[in-house]
């Protein structure tokens, strides 16, 4: 077996379209992590449906790098500009400039790229190994198992979303009620259709996504012509120094044991929960808690190691359930949808090599931006001297060119618009837009299961509730949902 599994690696390792998009992914990432008012989602929602037509592990590689590249981007402008490029760096900002303001601003980089890495490698270190133990305990689940599992998940990306718990209900339901849509897979009677031909086949996932996370933003960007801030610090020495690395180290451990907790939960706030929760924390175990916010290496490396660790932990559920954690990981969902592929337990057994292509991807999407990190930052830093209205404007072509070329339909651009509009007035409204996509995802297969369920079980709803590993799914959405009411009952007394 260890033979076999060393042989895929590299024959994975010797492709070199794995290693280009890849590097591309991670180029990209790193580019749109780095400009504030473009995230690593819209990254991966833009760039996904050109992906489709190539080979799903070489498709999955670059959103790999996306996803990587972008979670570190933003530490750049949080450094240089006290703005952070995506809301995971909004805690770097806080140690990072002030440290970039006394001529330190290579230094800081450094201390970011190097955390970055070092967070980011020892979760994906902890998705290998988990991985492998966690779908040899899912493999004996069920239909009545995995519909508890999506319920636990709507629950959880419901109610964790950090807003009003009625807001990410209605999130979720109406993700749902979009996922039923078309044709019942089951008996092939229409569903809401409301007589248009084009909904028949159901709303594809692609151009919901696009217009979501894509459209929305540059919704919200109506009307700024600002330029960023010229850049007036030197970066310098970017490599940190050993003395540096002696501090820090312990702040990797525990921010890198954060990152992964945090992620790992379905319906997380994404990296910058984590970043806030590491932050915190060191804060308070330090010796010197005063000069945290004056530039200390400390506060660093503890935001930036754990929201990078935050990708190995949501991927854990993504991969191994089905499960997205986060916006992301719901989007590359979309992507395995896309190629007809469904992640979790059998995908590990049926088609290892695209697994182990991702879990390589990863791997070296953390040496690309560490490299790129440190001796091309200044690259970086120069784009974010683009005015908006350009920037905005690629975006929207990008998203048209992508929702149209999925299935060559002037309709999907019809659709990504409205569901740009709909995003952007839920982001008006306070209204979390990922319940409703993970909804859209977890709905059918929530429907599907319980269906299924039923016919096993010849309609006996009680039998397939108390299943004992569904029943602790149950009680996980349970307490999910009663906890933060009774700690805010307790709060209010």
């Amino acid at each position: 077996m260890e033979g076999n599994l060393f042989s895929l690696i590299v024959s994975i390792l010797s492709r070199p379209e794995v290693w280009m998009y890849t590097l591309f992914g991670t180029v990209g990432g790193i580019l749109v992590g780095c400009i504030p008012g473009l995230t690593a989602a819209m990254g991966v929602a833009v760039l996904l449906p050109f992906t489709f037509h190539l080979e799903p592990l070489v498709g999955l590689a670059m959103l790999s790098g996306i996803y990587v590249g972008g979670t570190y981007g933003g530490s750049i402008s949080a450094i240089l500009l006290r703005i952070p490029g995506t809301p995971a760096a909004a805690f770097t900002t806080l140690d990072g400039y002030p440290m970039a303001t006394r001529g330190e601003a290579g230094r800081a980089i450094g201390i970011a790229t190097t955390s970055s890495f070092i967070g980011g490698l020892i979760s994906i270190i902890f998705l290998i190994i988990t991985s492998d133990i966690i779908v040899k305990f899912t493999l004996k689940f069920g239909p009545a198992e995995y519909f508890a599992i999506a319920i636990w998940g709507l629950c959880s990306v419901a109610t964790v979303t950090g807003r009003k718990l009625v807001f990410g209900l209605i999130s979720v339901v109406m993700g749902i009620f979009l996922g039923t849509i078309g044709m019942d897979p089951m008996t092939g009677a229409l569903r809401f259709t409301f007589g248009l031909v084009n909904l028949q086949s159901g709303i594809e996932f692609v151009p919901i996504m696009i217009g979501l996370f894509g459209i929305s933003e540059v919704l919200k960007e109506v009307g700024n012509t600002e330029i960023f801030h010229k850049i007036e610090q030197k970066i310098g020495k970017i490599l940190p120094s050993k003395e540096d690395i002696k501090s820090i180290w312990r702040t990797w451990i525990r921010g890198a044991a954060i990152g992964i907790g945090v992620g790992v939960l379905p319906g997380n706030t994404g990296a910058g929960m984590s970043g806030l929760i590491a932050y915190n924390t060191e804060k308070s175990v330090s010796k010197h808690p005063e000069k945290f916010g004056t530039g200390t290496p400390e506060g660093i490396a503890a935001a930036e190691t754990a929201n990078n660790a935050s990708v190995g932990g949501a991927l854990v559920p993504l991969l191994t359930l089905g499960i997205p954690g986060d916006a992301i990981t719901a989007l590359l969902i979309g992507a395995f949808m896309m190629h007809n592929i469904r992640p979790g337990a059998l995908l590990f057994q049926q088609n290892p090599g695209l697994i182990y292509g991702i879990f390589v991807a990863l791997i070296l999407a953390h040496f690309f931006f560490l490299f790129l990190g440190l001796w091309a930052s200044g690259l970086f830093a120069k784009v974010l001297n683009i005015p908006r209205h350009i920037l905005m404007a690629l975006v929207v072509m990008f998203c048209t060119l992508g929702a149209y070329a999925i299935s060559n339909s002037l309709f999907n651009i019809v659709i990504m618009v409205v569901f740009g509009v709909v995003g952007y007035l839920m982001e008006r409204i306070d209204m979390p837009i990922t319940p409703m996509l993970i909804g859209f995802i977890l709905g059918p297969m929530a429907e599907g299961n319980l269906r299924v369920a039923l016919k096993m079980y010849e309609g006996n709803i009680f039998e397939i509730i108390t299943r004992p590993y569904s029943l602790v799914f149950y009680l996980l959405a349970a307490a999910i949902i009663i906890f933060p009411k009774i700690r805010g009952m307790r709060r209010n007394k």
